[in-house]
């Protein structure tokens, strides 16, 4: 006999070495315990400006959506758990077989149609949860188009550009569109209509917390239906790679009472207020004076350019430069002399102003509610 790892083998050859003793034993289920929590705690609401996920639903889509991922989650927990239970059993039971080579080891003929048995069912286990899943994101998708026959629904126009958000509310009467920019008001519970497209490349529209993703092909317009069931502002962004500013093109939903969305929108339908202060006034012929007239909207003067976003009540947005800076005077200023520096690869240009015309037009800007 020879005495092998502190064992004695009958056979004289080594015996199968155990994997785990009983000091690696505590480690390894420690370990798989950390592993499950820090999959499970993960935070589903981190803010920014707002919350953003799609685990925190606050429309129909995302509603439904978000029971599907729940299900597959917890459907895909049981399989991990059962397959790792499974995986540790051999690890931890005695065989028996202490001392005897793996190459003499062999099932026998009963033991062999038993192997097969089990491996075909668990072939058709799988297929059959490959199938539940499928079935699962079939019915999920039917239930979301089916918003899309609700009446009455609010129709909004969506163009994405290189890298803002240009957005229009549809209504019979031309005189009662709305135009603004980076940021879509919408009454609760109310069927809201996106007409899509874009303008340049590819974009893709998504506001996880209202819908799934949708994608904006240059020369294929498309549209998707949501309904938010929670007032709140939450985040869409853009989620298809289109460029240098890709991850600064973001677009805020507010979600407001009925009574708050006709407010706004009444409000949205005016034109921009005349210029009260001497200095508004002079902000304003500064304003029109350069090329900034040539590119923003401001309703009610003679600006009309239509290559950036309207400015018409700029002053009662929260964000300025797509999401990227909070809507206040002093990143408005430096905004608007070095948008280089804060977005590189914008399409809009430095502005040598002096201090003295730079403090009208922010203060011309500024009363543009």
């Amino acid at each position: 006999m020879r005495r092998s790892g502190g064992q004695l083998s009958r056979t004289g050859v080594p015996p199968v070495p155990r994997w785990f003793g009983t000091g690696e034993t505590p480690v390894l289920l420690a370990g798989i315990i950390v592993c499950l929590l820090t999959t499970c705690l993960a935070r589903a609401d981190v803010p920014y400006y707002g919350t953003q996920s799609a685990l925190n639903p606050a429309g129909a889509t995302a509603t439904n959506i978000d029971i599907l991922w729940w299900r597959t989650f917890w459907l895909l927990t049981a399989i991990y758990v059962i397959v790792v239970i499974l995986a540790l059993i051999p690890m931890f039971r005695d065989w028996g077989l202490s001392g005897v080579p793996p190459e003499h080891i062999s099932p026998t003929a009963r033991e062999e149609r038993r192997l097969i048995t089990i491996v075909s069912s668990a072939v058709g286990i799988t297929t059959m949860i490959l199938f539940v899943l499928l079935f699962g994101d079939f019915r999920t998708g039917i239930k979301n188009r089916s918003l899309e026959s609700e009446a009455d629904p609010l129709t909004i126009s969506v163009i994405g550009h290189q890298w803002w958000w240009d957005i229009a509310y549809q209504d019979p009467k031309p005189n009662k569109w709305i135009s603004d920019a980076n940021e879509i008001h919408i009454p609760v519970n109310r069927p809201v209509r996106l007409d899509l497209s874009s303008a340049d490349v590819i974009h893709s529209f998504w506001a996880p917390n209202l819908s799934g993703k949708k994608d904006l092909v240059p020369g294929h317009p498309t549209s998707l239906t949501i309904r938010a069931q929670r007032t709140g502002t939450y985040w869409a962004q853009c989620a298809e790679y289109c460029g240098y500013q890709h991850a600064h093109m973001r677009l805020a939903v507010i979600v407001q009472t009925p009574e708050e969305y006709q407010a706004w929108a009444e409000a949205a339908r005016q034109p921009a207020p005349t210029p009260v202060t001497e200095l508004q006034k002079r902000g304003m012929q500064v304003f029109m004076g350069r090329t900034c007239s040539m590119c923003h909207t401001i309703q009610g003067t003679r600006a009309g350019g239509r290559l950036g976003p309207g400015l018409t009540h700029i002053a009662s947005r929260a964000t300025i430069a797509a999401g990227s800076l909070p809507n206040t005077m002093g990143h408005l200023g430096g905004w608007i002399v070095d948008p280089q520096g804060i977005k590189p690869g914008t399409n809009m240009p430095q502005n040598a102003l002096s201090a003295d015309d730079l403090q009208a037009v922010l203060e011309y800007l500024e009363s543009l509610k």
